[in-house]
């Protein structure tokens, strides 16, 4: 099964399931739908940045700070950020991330999905799969932050990261409803 043709929940603004389409559809649509976003660090807390492969259906070659992806249908956030976080990161065993928050990502051309945001540690090295991930390193924060405005990055990714700074710096808050 290609990844269009994945069957994804559909859900209201309110994060209700409204419906079940392909991914596909979903995309060519704007139909809402749910993803994950995980945070991974490595044991000295760098972060796990990479650039997205060119046959992506959604921001193809761009960089990301996050891993993650849809939330299949009938599949809890939970359960699909531990597999998509797995999955990418091409590690076995790892923890069950952490929950953060969740937000509304819309980016007011057709783009809109609930994003729940994790975050796990990742202790063994990484073999991200070569479909989904073309470059990868950990990097240190700082660098990451000189990187925002050098490299072209994926808008929900960065939409989930300045949320994220700002859900740190305040302990939480309104969007840490789950």
């Amino acid at each position: 099964m290609s990844a269009a043709d994945e069957i994804l929940d559909i859900v209201d603004e309110n994060d209700r399931v409204v419906g079940q389409v392909p991914r596909g559809e979903a995309y060519a649509r704007g139909l809402r739908h749910r993803c994950v976003f995980v945070w991974a660090r490595d044991p000295e807390g760098r972060i796990f940045v990479h650039r997205r492969t060119a046959t992506k259906l959604v921001f193809p070659s761009l960089y990301d700070m996050f891993v993650g992806g849809v939330v299949g249908a009938g599949e809890s956030y939970d359960d699909a950020a531990l597999r998509e976080a797995e999955e990418e990161l091409g590690v076995a065993g790892l923890p069950r991330p952490d929950f953060l928050f969740k937000f509304l990502y819309d980016d007011g051309a057709g783009r809109t999905w609930w994003s729940a945001v994790y975050e796990v540690r990742c202790a063994g090295p990484v073999a991200p799969q070569e479909e989904e991930v073309a470059w990868h390193r950990f990097l240190p924060e700082a660098e990451l932050e000189r990187r925002l405005g050098e490299w072209e990055w994926v808008p929900d990714g960065s939409a989930a990261y300045a949320r994220l700074r700002a859900w740190r710096g305040h302990g939480g808050g309104a969007d840490a409803a789950r």
